[in-house]
């Protein structure tokens, strides 16, 4: 399989980004659903990628062992790493004008609606 393109890394960055600012989430809840869907990634790799973002604050033990591995994206989580930055700090931003009712109510639905995607995807590839 191809490499993805920049382009894609870019976008998950941002959403990443945007997920992060408006409700504190983003590696595990969109960059690796992300990365396997749409970047054609195994599921390790996906992880081992989405840890090598959040290196610092997740810790480099982890992203080292899976990079050991041959699980890590390096280029796909420094492109997704600049966008998240900048995804981040805009949603934060926006963040601030949004009534806090409002928000935890976008929250709700934004994980519900993860969640159900999650549910009912992954039922359907257990039936075939």
């Amino acid at each position: 399989m191809t490499e993805p393109s920049a382009l894609l890394f870019i976008l998950i960055g941002g959403l990443a980004g945007m997920a992060s600012g408006f409700f504190g989430v983003g590696g595990g809840l969109i960059i690796v659903p992300a990365l396997v869907y749409f970047g054609g990634f195994t599921q390790h790799r996906a992880t081992g990628t989405s840890l090598a973002v959040l290196l610092l604050p997740v810790g480099l033990g982890a992203v080292m062992e899976y990079y050991r591995n041959g699980n890590v994206n390096v280029r796909a989580a420094g492109m997704i790493a600049v966008a998240l930055f900048a995804g981040a700090w805009l949603s934060g931003r926006l963040a601030q004008r949004v009534n806090p009712a409002h928000l935890r109510i976008a929250f709700g639905v934004f994980a519900m609606v993860m969640g159900a995607y999650l549910i009912i995807s992954t039922y359907s590839r257990l039936r075939q």
